[in-house]
């Protein structure tokens, strides 16, 4: 099972001339592309009605479960199947004085920039299709700078205000959060010592107490603050709850979605859940040992499940936030971002400094782990009361009329 990916492939370009070098890398990168947009398409499809029944659940009421199909209803997941054709037959409404040009291109762009994120990651030990170049990182974060762009074009061709303030505080969210994602990523290019994301895999390889402790990054003191804070910065840059303010209804309508309708507003929800499933693999290749199994007797399990099974339970965990949590003021968020996760992600690149520094203290790992989650947990509390002061706790007095 682990290489059977990799022996298919090999399978169909052996119809292919042997010595057309050109034609064979083409057709693999063209079963790479489609194999990714099959999966992560279902994936994308599934995970829609699956959130619609968590949130359900959470708010203890039904999800959908009336779609059937030939007298099947299957627990209703069939309904994305059914909000595909409803998509795709809906008329499509451009404002009059709207840029046609760039309202068209605009979903398209954020779905493609979304699918090279995507490609950047190593799905398993034989599964990396950019994964493997010797700056794959940086090429993630190339790819995701273009949701930047994508949401400017779709705000300011729409001919709406709406959409345009709604544009402007996207990009505000989306560079303030930008940041803390570099610099925690930059304490895991420190530690393994090479910015390829199948190096950064290997650098996690191995286990501690006989097997049963994994050694990814999330189990030493700078890579949990670092998990923790890469968490709540791809939370804002997905635009997922509580950071949902570029779509905050009841201030600016549909934020800069107002005019897109039919297929082209489907292409943006479809965006949105590949970026947020690329920027949940960085974050399982970063800091949760990517393909490696998380006990040693498990190995047995191909690779490329272990990387799926973590990224699902990553994305599954985003719509958990967004049932419990509420939504941010403006002023609020970016007060989170630059006085807070910032300041944080910079003493947890100093922590990570020492780790890196202290490799060679053998008996004395104990206290190196102590003191690197001391300082996490010392600037984790000391920047939480700089962040609420002022502000926190709230003391309500009642005024005799």
């Amino acid at each position: 099972m682990e290489t059977f990916p990799v022996d298919f492939l090999e399978w169909l370009l052996g119809f292919l001339p042997g010595d057309a070098h050109w034609l064979r890398w083409m057709a693999g990168a063209g079963v790479a592309i489609g194999a990714i947009l099959s999966v992560f398409g279902l994936t994308f499809a599934f995970l829609t009605v699956t959130e619609r029944k968590l949130l359900g659940r959470f708010q203890n009421r039904y999800g959908p479960n009336r779609v059937r199909v030939l007298g099947v209803r299957c627990f209703g997941f069939f309904q994305p199947f059914a909000d595909a054709v409803k998509a795709l037959t809906k008329e499509d409404v451009v404002p009059r004085g709207a840029d046609r040009v760039v309202h068209f291109v605009a979903p398209v762009v954020a779905v493609g920039f979304s699918v090279l994120g995507l490609a950047a990651l190593p799905f398993g030990r034989d599964l990396t299709v950019l994964g493997g170049m010797d700056a794959s990182l940086v090429y993630f974060f190339a790819a995701g700078a273009g949701a930047e762009l994508v949401v400017f074009m779709a705000g300011w061709s729409s001919c709406n205000k709406y959409a345009l303030i709604s544009a402007l505080r996207a990009l505000a969210q989306l560079v303030s959060y930008e940041l803390p994602l570099l610099l925690t990523a930059l304490v895991v290019v420190m530690s393994a010592g090479s910015l390829s994301l199948v190096d950064v895999v290997d650098a996690q390889d191995g286990w501690w107490l006989g097997g049963l402790v994994p050694q990814w990054f999330v189990f030493t003191p700078w890579g949990l603050t670092g998990g923790l804070v890469f968490y709540i910065a791809a939370l804002a840059e997905c635009n997922r709850c509580p950071f949902d303010l570029p779509e905050g209804e009841s201030e600016i309508i549909a934020g800069y979605l107002t005019e897109y309708s039919g297929f082209k507003y489907a292409l943006f929800f479809m965006g949105e859940y590949f970026g947020m499933a690329a920027l949940s693999g960085l974050g399982v290749t970063l800091f949760l040992g990517g393909w490696q199994a998380p006990c040693e007797f498990l190995q047995f399990v191909p690779s490329f499940v272990w990387f799926y099974v973590k990224l699902v339970g990553v994305i599954l965990s985003f719509m958990w936030m967004r049932a419990t949590l509420l939504r941010l003021r403006m002023d609020q968020l970016m007060r989170l971002a630059w006085k807070f996760l910032v300041p944080l992600a910079l003493v947890n690149l100093w922590v990570g400094v020492f780790w890196v520094g202290s490799a060679e203290w053998g008996v004395w790992w104990g206290l190196r782990w102590a003191m690197g989650f001391g300082v996490s947990v010392g600037a984790f509390v000391g920047l939480g009361r700089l962040l609420g002061e002022g502000f926190a706790p709230r003391r309500y007095r009642y005024v005799a009329e």
